[in-house]
């Protein structure tokens, strides 16, 4: 996959093990900022990327720091499409009721590229049978 960085001190996405599925997005950011409890910021990334077609990028939390600190991507997981030619930003929501500092070039986010099909919608009358019925939690909670 092509990568492009917007600044000479951008640092291109790494795995951090061989095993590792997801690979680390870092914040371009000149000092330290405070996420404060609450808030949600549009961290840069300082590069761009170019996705073949077909596949998307993924943008995840990072487990540790959603898991030690309560800070996570507000919207779950982002999608970039492979027409995205723009600086990749990460928004980040502090869930905790602590200040958390995001460090210049910290690893805040981790991407995973996916293969995914287009589809032709069909409109129908009725959609088929199966066993499930309803919607959430329609499976039980075991």
């Amino acid at each position: 996959m092509k990568i492009f960085k917007f600044y000479e001190d951008s640092i291109i996405p790494q795995y951090q093990t061989a095993g590792a599925a997801g690979f680390d997005f870092c914040a371009h950011i000149s000092e330290p900022y405070t996420l404060q409890p609450g808030e949600i910021h549009a961290f840069d990334t300082g590069v761009g990327v170019e996705i073949p077609e077909g596949y998307e990028l993924q943008i995840r939390s990072r487990s540790g720091l959603a898991y030690k600190h309560y800070v996570s991507l507000l919207n779950g997981i982002g999608t970039i499409d492979s027409d995205y030619r723009g600086e990749m930003r990460v928004l980040l929501k502090n869930h905790g009721d602590k200040e958390f500092v995001v460090e210049p070039g910290m690893r805040i986010a981790q991407g995973i590229v996916a293969k995914y099909e287009h589809v032709e919608f069909e409109e129908v009358s009725e959609l088929s049978e199966t066993e499930r019925s309803g919607g959430f939690g329609s499976t039980g909670l075991k």
